[in-house]
């Protein structure tokens, strides 16, 4: 970001960025468009938005309009947002051991996670005891979980993957399907972050 006479001005994505961004609204749109049963055919027929144009946009090749991208949005029932939004296809984890902290003065700093849109969240600290199975957890369409351990072991699972996590280590994971955290022999203390789409 720069300043420019006191406004502050968003800097030009970069091509990665902007590749990320499409191929995050190819994703969405064609997932959208296949729950509702609709062929690319249909889709044009309803939006006005060409076949062609829409066969680019879901293969992420294409830059459409925003005006493309609301009739897009509105005929599929999502928002704007729910559209554009980078989804986490798996769980992101940061071990302790592979990242470096910030010194800043006499303090470590390690950055862990940043979002990258605007979240309303719940931030929590839970002690777990030796030998525990959570009740199964869901957090809603969007939601985004961050754990950090601050003592102890705890594996979290999904019925698509499971992560052992110690002292240290961090974890993001989208957080709308059902998981659970699980500990061993000894008990752990964590820290869970949720943030919740405002869409």
């Amino acid at each position: 970001m720069r300043s420019e006479n006191g406004i502050t001005v968003g800097m030009v994505p970069s091509p990665s960025e902007a590749a990320g961004v499409r191929g995050a609204i190819a994703a969405n749109l064609r997932r959208a468009r296949l729950g509702r049963g609709l062929s690319v055919r249909e889709l044009a027929e309803l939006t006005g938005v060409s076949k062609a144009l829409i066969s680019q946009v879901e293969r992420g090749v294409a830059n459409p309009t925003v005006e493309v991208l609301s009739r897009l949005a509105a005929s599929l029932e999502l928002t704007f947002g729910e559209l554009t939004r980078i989804h986490l296809v798996g769980p992101e984890v940061i071990r302790r051991s592979e990242s470096v902290p910030l010194a800043v003065g006499d303090t470590a700093i390690r950055t862990l996670f940043a979002a990258p849109d605007r979240r309303r969240f719940e931030l929590a600290e839970g002690d777990i005891p030796a030998g525990t199975r959570s009740a199964k957890s869901s957090h809603g369409r969007g939601s985004v979980e961050h754990a950090y351990v601050v003592e102890g072991e705890v594996t979290v699972e999904t019925e698509e993957w499971s992560v052992t996590l110690t002292s240290g280590d961090a974890l993001r994971f989208a957080s709308e399907s059902d998981h659970v955290y699980t500990t061993g022999a000894a008990p752990c203390r964590v820290l869970t972050l949720i943030s919740f789409s405002e869409d």
